[in-house]
């Protein structure tokens, strides 16, 4: 089965008749935690064929073998109550903790703040029928999966929750590319969304696997925390397809409401890869975990402090920034001050408008910087629309094709990037040109013709001005006349 849109659209048809189900994303909250139980048990099903002294975390009648894969199991009042009462109640107190059942709480992790919305056990019993028509048998699932995974990402968007856009892929891969994790390596995202980073950075990290022990390695490298319950449960469910047979160190929570003072030397990590979410504020008190001379309740802000503290030295991050934190003043400045001072930010990608859209119009960045030697100058490269573009959507996303210049470009952080050349797409400014425009990274293309800015800032300065000067031809206008009318 190539295409599995037909099954979701059919499942959604299903729900829509489901006085419980209210909308886009509740439909997907629905069928995400059914998702999650049959991938679940198709990969415990493989695991008891390959190791002898498998044992379930969950009680046999809660397996979905037991309660879903009968097309003529239980349905109706019999199977609501069961989800209910049963069912929910059960996996939302599995015992256990990361370490000594670390299955158990995954599970447990997926469902605290999962919900069954739907009020029709018939309907119930439609929706579980039509999931078993899609068989998760390894060769296959991850296409399907793939498939089925941007078909839910793409009417998560649609619902219209904002803060869910997820980074487009040639975005998340140039990063992963770049930034070159290595097996061995512990890479963490620390807002992870549904998973678009940790996923690309395993499938980087799997081609370096030879062996068994490879193989473990990979399993205990990749962490991350979400703080919303459908991504998290998105999430764990993309990376058990992805071969991560315990998602454990994914956590559901809000990684900024901890101290930075409680962070660990053994907790630090060697790679980030990140879109955090901006234009967010944080809720009152969690700015207080932070240090006094950056505290702020910008969520991108935040991030940025987090994201330099948390890395070992000589670790490497690469995020998605907003134009507003590359130009902002006051604490953001601040905070890039410190940046430079602590990590080498050897490179910005200036993405052009539109490679979030149409979830949002706001300019972004990619930052590159390593952690434990001052920057001494940074490099600029402005991506361009490919020839014949003038702005990205859904239908004509950015590509990862499009990167290939900056790849060839890039040089190595080992000798300096001494590869690296101007061209009409990239420059380099120092530090002290930096410090000179107090910590102003929203440096432009000096190579470039003059653009037209559409920042309300500027476009307020200008609209002065040029209210200043009509101003003054109106005064020598009617300095003339006067002029002329005394002759």
């Amino acid at each position: 089965m190539s295409n599995l849109s037909p099954i979701i659209k059919s499942i959604q048809d299903i729900m829509r008749q489901d006085s419980g189900v209210d909308g886009d994303a509740q439909r997907i909250s629905q069928l995400t935690w059914l998702l999650f139980l049959k991938v679940f048990d198709a990969l415990e099903e493989e695991l008891e064929l390959t190791r002898d002294d498998y044992k379930s975390p969950l009680p046999a009648s809660m397996r979905w073998r037991n309660w879903a894969a009968d097309p003529e199991g239980i349905t109706g009042d019999d199977l609501l109550d069961f989800v209910n009462t049963e069912l929910f109640v059960t996996l939302k107190n599995l015992p256990g903790d990361a370490q000594r059942n670390p299955r158990g709480y995954v599970v447990r992790g997926v469902f605290e703040d999962a919900y069954n919305y739907m009020k029709s056990g018939q309907l119930l019993r439609q929706v579980i029928n039509k999931l078993n028509a899609i068989d998760f048998n390894r060769q296959a699932e991850r296409h399907q999966f793939n498939d089925l995974y941007e078909k839910i990402l793409k009417d998560l968007q649609s619902a219209g929750n904002a803060g869910e856009f997820y980074t487009p892929r040639a975005v998340t891969q140039f990063m992963v590319d770049m930034v070159n994790p290595q097996l061995g390596e512990r890479v963490m995202d620390p807002a992870t969304g549904t998973g678009g980073f940790l996923v690309c950075a395993i499938e980087h990290l799997r081609k370096q696997v030879k062996n068994t022990e490879d193989e473990t390695r990979l399993q205990n490298s990749i962490g991350g925390v979400e703080k919303k319950q459908l991504p998290h449960m998105l999430c764990v469910t993309n990376l058990m397809l992805h071969g991560i047979e315990v998602p454990s160190l994914i956590a559901h929570g809000n990684t900024l409401a901890r101290p930075l003072r409680d962070y660990t030397p053994a907790e630090r990590v060697d790679v980030i890869l990140t879109n955090p979410p901006f234009g967010g504020i944080e809720e009152p008190g969690i700015e207080q975990g932070f240090p006094a001379d950056v505290r702020t309740k910008e969520t991108a802000d935040l991030f940025l402090v987090l994201i330099k503290h948390i890395l070992k030295t000589n670790g490497r991050a690469a995020l998605v920034l907003p134009d507003g934190t590359l130009f902002g003043e006051g604490v953001k400045t601040r905070i890039k001050e410190q940046l430079l001072a602590e990590c080498n930010l050897h490179t910005i990608v200036r993405l052009p408008n539109g490679v979030f859209a149409p979830y949002t119009g706001i300019k972004t960045n990619l930052l590159f910087f390593t952690k434990g030697k001052p920057t001494e100058h940074v490099w600029y490269y402005e991506h361009p629309y490919p020839a014949g573009v003038k702005s990205y959507n859904k239908t004509k996303p950015i590509r990862i094709e499009e990167f290939d210049p900056e790849k060839a470009w890039w040089g190595t952080e080992a000798d300096g990037f001494a590869a690296r050349v101007e061209n009409e797409r990239a420059w380099k400014v120092s530090i002290e040109q930096i410090k000179a425009a107090n910590y102003n990274l929203d440096q432009k293309n000096p190579h470039a013709a003059e653009v037209v800015s559409h920042d309300p800032d500027e476009l307020l300065d200008q609209y002065r001005l040029l209210k200043v000067e009509a101003q003054g031809l109106r005064d020598q206008i009617k300095k003339t006349l006067t002029e002329a009318l005394v002759r």
